[in-house]
């Protein structure tokens, strides 16, 4: 994300022209590093910073104040998380108090894949599956989708052993035991990869699976096996039930949220697009005559994510969409999506219906 152009002020200027609404301002004083804050009351609060005080004033101080109008908690966070990553590169995520949320990693660096629970992202060619609102949901649904699988729960390097004692999940047959050398590298890979597929698809390719088994052992009149699988089909859709909207494959994760804009007559559309939040685009309400659902899909065929995201900057974007969407000052709408391709048109456009009806609800009063 880029720092747009900024308003400026200057210590001299009269503040009765500056509008008192949400803002991210930086205060620039001759020589040092800029104070960089978020204000619902931007007039406000430069009347106490700049104005005549006995407690404290910076009006001697101060340079020039650059800032920018915000119409959402969420611009505002992602505006002050961008310059204060501009400006305090090595610590950013203290001075913004930024908290990474929990994830179910699948690590592949090892001979025999496992996974845990973790909110860092590290290692490259290891899959993130999140995030989750805290890290006992990661945990459970760990601990749940894993009976569902052979692979092993244990966090030790393994030395691979016919005398390697083993474990209680080995004994109750729910896991392929490579430890004992019962199965090679080659066999446990065709299970890790289930593991992998399951999660990238949302849980599709085991439901799938059953599915057809189940019908298939009904249709062959066998009803003990067909039981079975259904049993199995719940205990899947048991597992599913644990996550939500937000909880997949973290460098697929797609979505849009449709939050109020500071322009009148329009709305602002931030699109996160495998992972990483896209500058916001001011979306108006009256279409010149072209259709809603026209100017929405050209908008996205223009969306271009940045072609070169390191990990640590998906986690950090993603970490601002947890904390914006699972907090209780959540304000606009959230729609998820699988890709570009699958993006819900008609509840975008009942999104931006509302969230302007609000806005207008909002300028009434």
């Amino acid at each position: 994300m880029t720092i747009p152009p900024a308003c400026i002020i200057y210590p001299h200027d009269e503040l009765e022209w500056v509008d008192d609404r949400p803002a991210v301002f930086a205060l620039w004083a001759a020589e040092g590093e800029p104070y960089l804050a978020k204000t619902n009351f931007l007039r406000r609060r430069l009347r106490r910073l700049l104005g005549d005080s006995r407690w404290a004033s910076l009006r001697g101080v101060a340079q020039r104040v650059e800032y920018w109008p915000t119409g959402s908690r969420l611009s505002a966070n992602l505006m002050h998380y961008t310059l204060v990553r501009e400006y305090f590169p090595d610590s950013y995520a203290q001075r913004i108090k930024l908290r990474y949320p929990a994830y179910v990693r699948l690590v592949n660096s090892n001979r025999f894949p496992r996974t845990t629970v973790t909110t860092r992202f590290t290692g490259a060619d290891s899959l993130f599956y999140g995030p989750f609102r805290s890290r006992a949901a990661a945990e459970e649904l760990e601990g749940q989708f894993l009976d569902l699988f052979q692979i092993r729960r244990c966090q030790e390097e393994l030395a691979p052993s016919p005398d390697h004692p083993g474990c209680i999940y080995g004994e109750m047959n729910m896991c392929l035991r490579p430890c004992q050398e019962l199965v090679g590298e080659a066999e446990y890979a065709g299970e890790v990869a289930r593991v992998r597929e399951f999660l990238t698809s949302d849980g599709q390719s085991l439901t799938v699976t059953v599915e057809r088994a189940r019908d298939r052992a009904s249709e062959d009149m066998d009803f003990e096996e067909a039981a079975r699988q259904h049993r199995r089909l719940e205990k899947v859709q048991q597992v599913l039930r644990l996550r939500d909207e937000m909880v997949r494959d973290a460098s697929q994760l797609c979505g849009v949220a449709v939050t109020k804009s500071t322009q009148a007559g329009a709305v602002e559309l931030r699109f996160l697009l495998d992972g990483q939040w896209l500058p916001g685009r001011n979306f108006r309400l009256d279409g010149a005559g072209m259709s809603m659902d026209r100017r929405l899909r050209e908008l996205a065929a223009s969306l271009e994510p940045e072609s070169r995201m390191t990990l640590a900057r998906r986690q950090d974007h993603l970490a601002l969409l947890a904390r914006w969407y699972y907090s209780s000052w959540r304000d606009g709408e959230w729609l998820g999506f699988a890709h570009r391709g699958e993006l819900p048109y008609r509840k975008l456009v009942r999104a931006i219906s509302r969230v302007a009806g609000q806005e207008q609800t909002a300028f009434s009063f």
